[in-house]
């Protein structure tokens, strides 16, 4: 399953992108990492 958050710096997609991770029970992979 691939789900992308789209949007300007600072609005949350982080934030959420960890939550659902945690709730789907799948990996968190960041661009930035």
């Amino acid at each position: 399953m691939r789900i992308v958050f789209l949007g300007a710096p600072g609005v949350g997609k982080g934030t959420y992108a960890s939550r659902i991770s945690v709730i789907l029970g799948i990996p968190h992979i960041a661009t930035g990492d």
